[in-house]
This record gives structure tokens, C-alpha cells and sequence, in this order.
């Protein structure tokens, strides 16, 4: 039985380029891009055994050239495709790190910092404390095998061709990136409002009271009441970054078919 070389490079490229979109989502998107809990080899390992299920349940592919101009706009297309993906899961997170710095500041931990597992970079400790706990999460709630799911669907949404993602999606993903600001400020929301309030009368205390040592009092008061306030705001922050992580999945979904 023998190919030619056309069909040869018709089999290959019907495996590498959903590789290429799989490899870019697995390298950007969260827990599946944290180097601190998957190494790059069982990464690359993964996008391989992931490709490997995913290729040959996808509808053929037309033939193009991988060294051609055409080739080389399907790799740009696919390697967009996965960033996209991952930056919109990126921000669902984000607005957790968001949330844990805005809620740090009042509490004193400001200069607390923590090198966060996700990023490789200094966060604050709240902040860090939240991302494990929306990892944790995202993890209970089997998102990683809804986003392997939605990246799938991606293939029938946008299939593999010298096409990009239309004006509408490309707006999507910059009303997702304001969602982030949204997102973060509604987790912190209840610990902000009662850490402002305990900083305002400290503050009337001080003028009443001009004696009174603030920095002795005011500091393990303000960050005692931000672990409390942490503590009995924790059973609502998870729902709300569940939702968070959904309306991610929905945005992907609006992207990829471009409304």
C-alpha cells in the first residue's frame, strides 16, 4: 500500500493542527498552564493524548500546504484561537487575584506577598490564598473536562482553515477582559464596605481621642476583622467564581461562533 506525498501531508496536518490549538489552550489556560502543578513535558504529553482523541472525530480537512502562506495562516489561526480560549479563562482567575489584593489593602497585608503558583509572580497572600481555592474549585466542579468540551466544540464552531475570529468575537473578548474588574469587585465587595467602616471610626476615634495609640489598636483590629470577614464571605465566593467560571465557558462559546 503506498501514499502519496499529498495524502502523506493530508494525515499529518489532520493531527497537527488542532495540536497547535490544543498545545496554545494547555499553555495559557489555568491549572493546565501552571507550571507548579503540571510540568511542561506532561503538558506537551497531554496536548498529544488530547489530540490524539479529538483528531480523528473532527470532519476532514481541506488540504493545505503547512510550509505554504496558507499553512502558515492556519498555525497563526490556531495558535490565536488557543490564546483566546485561554486569556478568557485566564481573567475568570484573574478577578479572584483582583479580589484578594482589593480586600488586602484595608486589611494591612498590602505588603504581605506570596509568589502565586499560577503566574510565577508576587501576589498577595489573599490573593494567593483565593486562586488555590478557586483552583481547588475549578477542579471539583470537573470545569477542566468542560473546558477539554468546549475546546472540541471550538473545532465545529471555527473549523480548521485560513479564517479568524470575526469583529464580534474579537469584541467579546474585550467586554470578558472588563468582566474581570466587575467580577473582583463583587467578591470583595462585603469585605470592603465592612474594612472602610472600621477605618472610618478608627479614624472619628482618633480625632476624638487624639492619645490614643492608632497603630497599636487600629492594625490586629483591621486585620482580625479581615479574616473574619474573609471567613463568613468564603461560603458565597465560591458560588460566585462557579458562575464566573460558566459565564467563561459562554463567552468561549460566543467567540468561537463569532456572535
Amino acid at each position: 500500500m503506498s501514499f502519496t506525498s499529498n495524502e502523506l501531508i493530508q494525515f499529518i496536518s489532520s493531527y497537527f493542527w488542532p495540536f497547535v490549538r490544543i498545545t496554545t489552550l494547555f499553555m495559557v489556560a489555568p491549572f493546565f498552564g501552571t507550571v507548579a502543578l503540571i510540568p511542561k513535558k506532561v503538558r506537551l504529553m497531554l496536548s498529544m493524548a488530547v489530540t490524539g482523541v479529538i483528531a480523528p472525530m473532527l470532519p476532514p480537512v481541506a488540504f493545505i500546504d503547512p510550509f505554504s502562506a496558507m499553512g502558515v495562516l492556519v498555525i497563526v489561526q490556531q495558535l490565536l484561537l488557543g490564546l483566546a480560549m485561554g486569556l478568557v479563562m485566564r481573567v475568570a482567575f484573574a478577578s479572584l487575584m483582583l479580589s484578594g489584593a482589593v480586600i488586602s489593602m484595608p486589611m494591612g497585608l498590602g505588603f504581605a506577598n506570596i509568589v502565586d503558583p499560577q503566574n510565577g509572580t508576587q501576589v498577595p497572600v489573599v490573593s494567593s490564598l483565593f486562586t488555590i481555592l478557586g483552583t481547588l474549585l475549578f477542579l471539583a466542579i470537573n470545569a477542566h473536562l468542560v473546558l477539554i468540551q468546549v475546546l472540541y466544540d471550538s473545532f465545529t464552531s471555527l473549523p480548521i482553515a485560513p479564517i479568524g475570529i470575526s469583529k464580534n468575537g474579537l469584541f467579546e473578548v474585550a467586554l470578558w477582559g472588563g468582566r474581570m474588574y466587575v467580577g473582583g469587585v463583587l467578591i470583595a465587595l462585603p469585605a470592603i464596605i465592612i474594612l472602610t467602616l472600621i477605618n472610618l471610626t478608627f479614624g472619628v476615634m482618633t480625632r476624638a481621642a487624639p492619645q490614643l495609640n492608632i497603630f497599636a489598636v487600629g492594625f490586629p483590629t483591621t486585620m482580625a476583622a479581615g479574616f473574619l470577614v474573609i471567613f463568613l464571605t468564603l461560603p458565597n465566593l465560591l458560588p460566585k467564581f462557579t458562575t464566573i467560571v460558566y459565564e467563561a465557558f459562554d463567552t468561549i462559546h460566543k467567540i468561537m461562533a463569532g456572535a
